[in-house]
């Protein structure tokens, strides 16, 4: 289990800035579920998702970088995410799939080429003995924005990514779960998604960056 609260180089458990964090955010909580609770708001609505920020190169994947950035995609909302919860002690651990998103705008579709997305990350806590699946992935604004409800986690049922839009229309559809992670896998990721954005892609951090698709 120690690997679950231990820091890595991209889970930043002993960051000053994430340790700061994590007791700005979880000080006042009385148990474990409250400090999750707590958290996972935190990164789902004020890092606000950015699928621009997605990158090949480990730095761009440091939890103290996305906290200090902002925003990021959804394995470097994990990532932080993980990292917060570990210096809150909760056991935390990555966990990464291949979704289908069907309602990716159609503009984006086709700079993209598709609609599938091979390295979708999310976590998974250790509560009350068991582990519990949430997606933290798109904040409440995006979510309002696009017409799809947001995910909400109560820290004792899996929360992921629903696959339904609020008008009914299909959302998300998870194709393959490729398992827990004790650290940030980034070749296997990066192995899928330079595919789709090149190996040379690093983190858009500025609005001005996004140029056209490397």
């Amino acid at each position: 289990m120690e690997e679950y609260l231990k820091a890595t180089a991209a889970i930043e458990v002993d960051h000053p800035l994430i340790r700061s964090k994590a007791v700005e955010l979880t000080g006042e909580c009385q148990s474990a579920h409250d400090k999750v609770l707590r958290l996972f708001a935190f990164v789902r609505d004020r890092i606000p998702y950015n699928l621009f920020m997605i990158s090949m190169h480990p730095d761009d994947f440091r939890a103290s970088f996305v906290l200090a950035a902002g925003k990021g995609y959804c394995v470097q909302k994990a990532v932080l995410l993980c990292a917060l919860a570990r210096s809150a002690g909760i056991p935390t651990r990555l966990a990464l799939a291949r979704i289908r998103n069907h309602r990716i705008p159609a503009d984006l579709q086709a700079r993209l080429g598709r609609n599938e997305f091979p390295g979708h990350g999310y976590n998974q806590f250790l509560l009350d003995g068991q582990w519990v699946s949430a997606a933290a992935t798109f904040d409440a604004a995006l979510c309002k924005r696009i017409g799809v409800p947001v995910v909400e986690f109560d820290g004792r049922n899996d929360a992921m990514l629903p696959a339904k839009a609020l008008d009914g229309g299909p959302y998300i559809e998870y194709l393959e779960h490729y398992g827990y992670f004790a650290d940030l896998p980034l070749a296997f990721i990066t192995e899928r998604t330079s595919k789709i954005w090149g190996r040379d892609k690093r983190a858009w951090k500025r609005p001005e960056d996004d140029t056209g698709f490397p």
